[in-house]
């Protein structure tokens, strides 16, 4: 029984499954919901899901798995998760056209996740191998010690819309790499991306248990996961709200959580910066994904000196992007993933306007197409006031402001609950190390508007989240530390 997909425009090999994947099996037949293409606001595949009972007892499947998987060698199952990335590489123009489909995402962007993802696979299959602990010399006579790393156990890992496949792998390739079975919530939106990767790791034969794919409600799947004592760890990525709910539900058993949370990233533009440069990364940190990411620019802050010639540059480059369906050729830019994103961006224009900023570039829908499509906007002159300066913006917004030094630069980037990313445009080495010490993120991009790479830690403070992805930090995420202390030896 497989997934009704329209194949007109994404030709595939195999046919999608429409359900979960417990215990090894594929489970169909449950409550049924839409997946819509965002570019046509139409429904294109119906998924099928799980209820209480089922998820209850997949957490039963991957504790039943835990000893079996984490006696695993660390070569064994890195070589397994090779084989998860050979199967995606293999699936490679299906796998980005199903992103492209239930996210909007121009295609380009789509192979591009794919590939980010088939990294993260090979980086965590490798890092695995250096689970390394230590010994540390005694303090008397007669005892010897040790440190050691021990898998944490079963994760629940739920992942977002925007980036469906990466994120997911962010968390599923480390938490298996370090010897955790994973049962894996993709989101409502997009869970088509999801099936194609559990098909991937059935191909791969990752073992029943280690890798589970649950749909269903969110409520349901993330309380069953607080309140499970075999659930012993979540990774969850999307809004601070919902991250502040699992707080709240995870305080009575103190279950242990890794959370990437909402942004508010600013980019500080320099009078000293190459000016071609800065308008080129700052039109990627904030369009790429159609500026659906939470580490896209949301507010852009430019030194007087250079103001009047950034903006130009800015809006100039901005126009050229285009904006369409996503497997259209040549398109930039697709639509934001719903009516209430629309509606909601749609409101900090105006908002901004009738506080003060004024519309160079785009601020309405794009007329004549049937989609969620926003023109690509640019405001300048915006007040610390607007909604925008405040709230995270998941759309293809950009706000500029103004200011004088680097201290204000600084205070104003920083005077945000938030602190994920952050970006500057600048030669000065001085201010560089400044700024890495001043600027209150856990990511900063110097003249760098596409920062976030495997081999290197990425999270939040403040309001942001707790803990890193990616990165040995992404990989010790789901370790436990071991003190063992030997007395008489």
């Amino acid at each position: 029984m497989g997934v009704d997909v329209d194949r007109s425009v994404a030709s595939t090999a195999n046919r999608l499954r429409s359900g979960s994947y417990l215990n090894g099996q594929w489970v169909e037949g449950g409550a049924e919901f839409d997946v819509v293409d965002p570019a046509t606001s139409q429904a294109f595949a119906r998924v099928s899901t799980i209820n209480q009972a089922q998820l209850h007892e997949a957490l039963d499947t991957a504790e039943k798995a835990l000893p079996l998987w984490r006696s695993t060698t660390a070569k064994e199952r890195g070589a397994l998760l090779h084989r998860v990335a050979d199967e995606l590489v293999r699936r490679k123009g299906e796998l980005a056209q199903t992103i492209t489909r239930e996210n909007g995402k121009p295609l380009a962007q789509s192979e591009g996740e794919v590939a980010m993802s088939e990294d993260h696979l090979r980086w965590f299959a490798e890092e695995g191998r250096r689970v390394y602990g230590r010994t540390v010399p005694p303090q008397v006579p007669g005892k010897r010690h040790m440190v050691v790393k021990t898998p944490i156990g079963p994760v629940g890992a739920i992942a977002p819309w925007n980036f469906p496949l990466v994120l997911a792998v962010r968390k599923v390739a480390p938490a298996m790499a370090a010897g955790c079975p994973v049962i894996l919530k993709p989101a409502s939106q997009t869970p088509l991306s999801c099936i194609v990767l559990a098909e991937c790791m059935e191909a791969a034969g990752v073992p029943a248990g280690v890798f589970q794919l649950a749909i269903g409600d969110a409520v349901m799947i993330s309380r069953e996961f607080l309140t499970n004592p075999k659930c012993r760890k979540i990774s969850f990525t999307g809004s601070t709200r919902v991250g502040q709910e699992l707080i709240r539900g995870a305080a009575e058993t103190i279950k242990p959580l890794c959370l990437e949370l909402g942004g508010l990233a600013p980019v500080l533009v320099f009078d000293d910066c190459d000016l071609d440069k800065a308008v080129e990364q700052t039109v990627i940190a904030k369009f790429r994904n159609t500026g659906q990411s939470c580490i896209a620019a949301n507010r852009i802050y430019v030194q007087r000196g250079i103001y009047r010639e950034f903006v130009e540059r800015f809006t100039a480059a901005v126009g050229r992007l285009k904006v369409g369906a996503g497997l259209d050729a040549g398109v930039d830019l697709g639509p934001v993933i719903h009516q209430r994103a629309l509606d909601g961006a749609l409101q900090q224009i105006a908002d901004a306007v009738a506080k003060g900023a004024r519309v160079v570039a785009g601020g309405e829908r794009v007329a004549g197409l049937a989609g969620y499509f926003l023109q690509p906007t640019v405001l300048e002159n915006v007040s610390d006031a607007s909604v925008c300066m405040s709230e995270e913006t998941f759309a293809p917004i950009a706000p500029i402001a103004m200011f004088d030094t680097e201290a204000e630069a600084i205070a104003r980037a920083n005077d945000t609950p938030y602190g994920l990313s952050a970006y500057a445009m600048t030669r000065d080495m001085g201010r560089v190390f400044r700024l890495s010490e001043q600027i209150e993120a856990g990511t900063l991009g110097i003249n760098d508007g596409a920062p976030t790479t495997s081999q290197l830690p990425f999270g939040g403070v403040k309001q942001s989240g707790w803990g890193r992805e990616l990165g040995v930090e992404g990989l010790d995420a789901f370790l436990e530390t071991k003190h063992v202390s030997m007395g008489g030896i």
